[in-house]
């Protein structure tokens, strides 16, 4: 009984000694060493220096010891890959993968823009009822064709907009005959057997739908690169306005906007841009995307009228500061400018998510403006010691002067710009 005593008490004190060990300061730094350091050539990276270690990648010293600062800093030289080794006398202390990546740049956008989008197919948006002399009855609910699906064929026949059903129905009804409808529904392509009726009004065949095959709105431009010509904008999904659900784009284009003027924001109520574009306009460029970090596509020419109209670096995820940052946007007709607003969190995020930031509009000029972040001005690129950080997406509804914000580096990957690729060489990482 005693030793099983005696064991106790040890347990407890070893276990006391660990916790303990966990908060001595060396410890914490130690631990705070990353993993792996990934940036782009040019960029320093600091780690906490624990103890006066030496740094070696490969067989060349790396890093210089602020002895002051206490921290190891690494200067990017050429894309590739190596480990850090930190060592302390012959013992060593932790390795650290280094990335260096190629440099990359974008021109960051802040334009207004128009956007129309042409779903794939014809979209489902509600369910009426038909007077027919039976009774009202809705064919396509009977038919068990829900809000959100899309209709892509009837009877085998191609369905890309409105007026192709129409047709279609009034001569498959003069025949007497069903309508086989193919619809897609959460990515599953189904078939469906729809019976017109008779409109006893107006003595016209009808299905009991309401459908939609397009839909218009402004939002902002948040980056071109101007190597592949590619562009992201809006940082966030456009849904339908009544199903609530993603648009699936068929095509789309983006057009200049203008800002008439702006419905201020208030806690509660979102306030937002109200902006024209016309059809007729020149067309900035095509949209093959619509995925939760915005839409995406290829410009035709260069958007001008920017802030600024040179490429600017970005900064990863991890490397997105708490501090004072800029965002690039229109409150009045289409000149782009730039007001201050503070990163209150960053998260850095190894996988691609929205809402990797939360910012708080600081500019005394915007806030008055605007009452702080309103719709329309999803897109606005978040600028952050000379680079690109990300874009804004939504607003808290019960504080209009703050939101969300996505990291560019995901938004890049949506337009199917790979960062990532690197040169294959034998150059050292980094010096």
């Amino acid at each position: 009984m005693r030793t099983d005593m005696i064991r106790k008490l040890l347990g407890v004190v070893l276990l006391g000694c660990l916790i303990a060990l966990g908060f001595m300061k060396p410890v914490q730094l130690f631990i705070s060493i990353p993993d792996e350091i990934v940036m782009f050539e040019g960029d320093q990276a600091t780690i906490p220096s624990v103890i006066p270690a030496a740094a070696t990648i490969g067989s060349s010293e790396v890093v210089s010891i602020d002895k002051q600062q206490k921290e190891l800093t690494i200067s990017g030289k050429n894309s590739g890959s190596d480990i850090l080794d930190l060592t302390v006398g012959d013992f060593p202390v932790k390795k650290v993968d280094v990335k260096i990546l190629p440099e990359f740049k974008v021109i960051p956008g802040g334009q207004s823009i128009g956007v129309k989008l042409n779903t794939r197919g014809v979209l489902v948006v509600g369910h009426h009822l038909i007077h027919t002399n039976q009774g009202d009855r809705s064919p396509g609910e009977l038919a068990d064709i829900q809000v959100g699906d899309i209709i892509t064929k009837i009877n085998g026949q191609s369905v890309k907009k409105m007026s192709d059903i129409g047709s279609i129905v009034k001569k498959a009804a003069n025949e007497g005959n069903a309508l086989q409808v193919t619809i897609v529904r959460e990515n599953k392509e189904l078939s469906k057997k729809l019976v017109p009726v008779k409109d006893k009004q107006n003595e016209s065949y009808r299905i009991g739908l309401y459908i939609r095959d397009s839909a218009a709105g402004v939002g902002t431009l948040t980056f071109f690169h101007p190597n592949t010509k590619k562009y992201g904008a809006l940082g966030h999904v456009i849904s339908d306005m009544d199903t609530k659900k993603p648009i699936v784009v068929h095509h789309g284009e983006i057009y200049p906007s203008s800002v008439t003027s702006i419905e201020k924001g208030s806690n509660g109520h979102p306030g937002e841009k109200l902006a024209r574009f016309s059809n007729t306009d020149q067309k900035l460029g095509t949209i093959t995307r619509n995925s939760p970090f915005g839409i995406f596509g290829e410009m035709n020419n260069e958007v001008k009228k920017g802030l600024y109209d040179k490429p600017m670096p970005i900064a990863l995820s991890h490397q997105v500061k708490e501090g004072p940052a800029k965002i690039l946007t229109v409150v009045k007709g289409s000149e782009v400018k730039a007001y201050d607003v503070e990163v209150v969190s960053s998260i850095p995020q190894k996988f691609p998510a929205t809402k990797g930031m939360v910012i708080k509009v600081t500019d005394p000029e915007l806030l008055k403006e605007t009452g702080g972040i309103v719709q329309g001005m999803s897109g606005s690129p978040i600028i952050q010691e000379g680079k690109v950080i990300g874009a804004v997406t939504h607003v808290f509804v019960n504080d209009s002067t703050s939101g969300y914000g996505v990291h560019i580096e995901w938004m890049l990957e949506e337009a199917g710009i790979n960062i990532y690729q690197q040169n294959h060489n034998n150059k050292r990482a980094a010096s």
